[in-house]
């Protein structure tokens, strides 16, 4: 958040990645950061639609079998569901009505499902990030699955 106290600029990088980097800005590491443990495996909430409740399925094993999924994490995987339930309703109101459609005036209007597809698909990219689900936030998780590199050429 802009202008609050403690929360401008960038995220906060765990204290495993920078352990595991070496610590690059020598600063003191918080030694009191929790540490939640893993869960191995979750069903869906009964309420999620098929879609998203498939979505839950594929997800959930991947993470579950990478170690970094928590109970602390299972809203923004909940989250991330909803998000393509609701991409995948819109996407398929969109194929069977087209980008454009009569508006209440009787004139040619933007369809609304294309809007409810972009705030779906930013609350994908959103949740998703958060969970590691793109490549470039899979590279700043750490799971149990991690090890560090054996290689003993690395510090110098």
């Amino acid at each position: 958040m802009a202008g609050a106290t403690g929360r401008s600029g960038r995220r906060a990088k765990p204290t495993a990645r920078k352990l595991l980097a070496g610590n690059p800005g020598k600063r003191a590491l918080n030694k009191e950061e929790p540490s939640f443990t893993p869960i191995t495996g979750v069903d869906p909430p009964e309420w999620l639609s098929d879609s998203a409740a498939t979505m839950w399925k594929v997800v959930s094993k991947e993470l579950c079998a990478q170690e970094v999924l928590c109970a602390t994490d299972l809203h923004n995987l909940e989250m991330f569901c909803v998000a393509y339930a609701n991409a995948r309703a819109a996407q398929v109101d969109v194929a069977e009505n087209g980008i454009t459609v009569t508006g209440a005036m009787g004139g040619v209007i933007k369809n609304p499902a294309l809007t409810v597809l972009n705030e779906a698909m930013r609350q994908m990219a959103s949740f998703g990030g958060m969970l590691g689900l793109d490549p470039s936030s899979r590279q700043r998780l750490i799971g149990a699955n991690k090890k560090q590199s054996d290689n003993p050429f690395k510090n110098l």
